[in-house]
């Protein structure tokens, strides 16, 4: 049974669509529909008959579908309004009319933190998409709808070569997915700004401004770039700073890199080097210790290359050089106080103002000797009190003491130790010339090699003291301007010099050992603790031949020479010998005694003395 009448059926002018009545209507739908759809222009019915068998509700439910099916195929190419049903974890359901509903991705809808941009109740433009769920929702997408309406916007802003906003959406691999309303397209890293930005991951959410620079509608590929709005706009401000840009000029501008030894200003559209030595009057060890990267500041033009279009900047210069009346400010004898910035081998340096900064030299800090090093008693960042001791604007430098707060002891010494006074303390230290006793705390007294004893030859302090003895001396002399105090240890025992001075004569002969031979003489050791010196043309023999002295050999010697002043004592054998031929000779002038020898005797003892010579 048919719908309609054969006559109906069989015109072969009319494209009619034929239902059997055996068959369901939902086994017909999806075989009827693109049949109908390609080849049905109009279904006809008989509105003067009825079909057989058959009721107008099926027909009806038939051509709903029908209608259903067309409209979506055609649905595809354009966009159409929904309403938000509900949100699930996944999807959007949106009701699309017509009877029938259909899902989007969630993603879809998600702004830059992640949150939904709809709800439930809400309209939306989508576009159909191919195929259905497993549900039976047909599938929809947000993102390409609002794609079309941006394809507009977006390629009158590629010919017309202007910018469009677009929101940073995500970091991907090469740059950065931004959204131009509803459009994605791609920004390069390299095109993000004028350099290389590392965290790309924090421009998300931002809303910039970007060129259009590749645009491809049949595959839907968009890219941007930042870099050429922004090298534009630098250009632009490049030509009005040029403008206005002389030497002495002031500008503002922002830091824009910082490095050891100074810092970038971007000018507008033009940098300028600000060098660590013009940002301050005073010392900075970085030139972050006085500015940042972002910061606004003032500087001022002091060089200008327009060839090389290089520009030096001052920061310092905007304000007057402390040095000009430091010298009236700071007079010598002015008590100070500063904060100590520096701490050297040699001194401390006390900042006392912005730019003013001045040296305690390691001597000026402590009346003792025994300090090493400053860090003993400064830090860096303590106040100390100090006292002006030179200014010299020129050189830009300020001599500081702190000793000079405290009492000098060296200027009460005499009063506390007179020369004379018998003194006791501890060796600090020993050098080839001496040892250094101290006496007291910070008082350190020399003892000369010379004066460590009065019969040994020492060479150096170690063969008498040792560091660390306790030793007694006699204060000698004390020099308060010097700092100087001299001591002697052997002052302690007799002189035994002035013992032998007192009991021997020019003309006296003594017994003694040679103790060492040199070119011009030998040196004898004629009492303990005293030597004496026989030069070579001394030491002749009674025949007069000269004498090899040798060491360890003891002779007779007599004393032709003495300086007490000098501890000096002239010695000799040859006067020995002339000594002895004279009392030979006084002998035998002497009248013979008949009680104490006869002729005989006086020949006898004479042959035996001429054998003996």
């Amino acid at each position: 049974m048919t719908l309609f009448d054969d006559t109906t059926a069989h015109n072969s002018d009319s494209n009619t669509t034929v239902i059997s009545e055996a068959e369901p209507l939902s086994e017909t739908h999806n075989a009827s529909t693109t049949e109908a759809h390609e080849h049905v222009e109009a279904p006809h019915t008989a509105t003067d008959e009825k079909p057989a068998g058959g009721s107008s509700e099926d027909f009806a439910a038939a051509l709903e579908t029908f209608t259903t099916e067309t409209e979506e195929a055609v649905g595809e190419d354009r966009v159409i309004k929904g309403t938000v049903l509900k949100l699930t974890s996944t999807h959007v359901v949106i009701d699309v009319g017509a009877k029938s509903e259909g899902m989007l991705p969630l993603a879809e809808v998600l702004d830059a933190e992640g949150n939904p941009r709809v709800k439930p109740g809400d309209e939306i433009e989508v576009m159909r998409e191919k195929g259905q769920t497993e549900e039976g929702y047909v599938n929809l997408s947000h993102q390409k709808a609002r794609r079309i309406h941006a394809w507009d916007e977006i390629e009158k802003a590629h010919n017309e070569k202007k910018p469009i906003k677009a929101v940073v959406v995500d970091r991907i691999k090469g740059g950065l997915t931004v959204d131009i309303m509803g459009a994605h397209a791609f920004l390069p890293g390299s095109q993000v700004d004028l350099r290389p930005v590392r965290n790309l991951d924090g421009m998300k959410g931002q809303t910039i401004e970007v060129a259009i620079i590749k645009l491809n509608k049949k595959r839907g590929n968009i890219v941007v770039s930042r870099k050429e709005l922004l090298e534009g706009e630098q250009q632009e401000r490049r030509v009005k700073v040029l403008e206005h840009l002389e030497e002495g000029a002031i500008l503002t501008g922002v830091v824009k890199n910082l490095t050891e030894y100074g810092a970038f200003v971007d000018l507008g559209g033009l940098d300028g080097l600000l060098h660590v030595t013009d940002m301050s009057w005073g010392r900075l060890t970085h030139p972050r210790d006085l500015v940042n990267v972002g910061d606004q500041i003032q500087v001022k033009v002091l060089k200008y290359d327009k060839e090389k279009q290089r520009v030096s900047l001052g920061f310092k210069q905007l304000t007057p050089d402390p040095w000009l009346d430091a010298e009236h400010r700071y007079p010598v004898g002015a008590h100070v106080s500063g904060r100590v910035i520096s701490v050297t081998d040699y001194g401390a340096f006390v900042e006392l103002e912005q730019g003013i900064e001045g040296l305690v030299h390691v001597s000026e800090m402590t009346w003792s000797k025994r300090m090493k090093h400053p860090s003993k008693l400064v830090n860096v960042g303590d106040q100390v009190e100090c006292v002006v001791l030179n200014v010299n604007p020129t050189e830009r430098r300020i001599s500081l003491g702190m000793r000079q707060l405290a009492t000098n002891p060296w200027d009460s010494l005499h009063e506390k130790f007179p020369v004379g006074m018998t003194v006791e303390g501890r060796v600090r230290n020993l050098t080839d010339f001496g040892a250094f006793i101290e006496i007291e705390d910070g008082i350190d007294g020399l003892v000369h090699v010379s004066n460590l004893s009065w019969t040994k030859r020492v060479k150096h302090p170690s063969e008498v003291l040792k560091k660390g003895d306790r030793v007694k001396a006699i204060i000698l002399a004390i020099e308060p301007d010097k700092r100087r105090l001299s001591l002697g240890v052997k002052q302690l025992q007799p002189d035994v010099w002035e013992s032998f001075f007192q009991t021997h004569h020019v003309g006296d002969v003594v017994h003694g050992k040679v103790l060492r031979v040199a070119a011009f003489g030998a040196f004898v050791e004629i009492a303990e603790g005293i030597e004496g010196l026989c030069h070579k043309s001394e030491a002749i023999d009674g025949n007069g031949q000269p004498l090899h002295l040798e060491a360890g050999v003891e002779h007779e010697f007599k004393i032709i020479k003495m300086t007490p002043e000098e501890k000096k004592v002239g010695l000799s054998i040859r006067a020995v010998g002339e000594e002895a031929s004279r009392s030979e000779v006084e002998a035998y002038k002497q009248p013979v005694s008949s009680t104490s020898s006869t002729i005989g005797e006086l020949i006898s003892w004479k042959r035996a003395s001429n054998e003996n010579n």
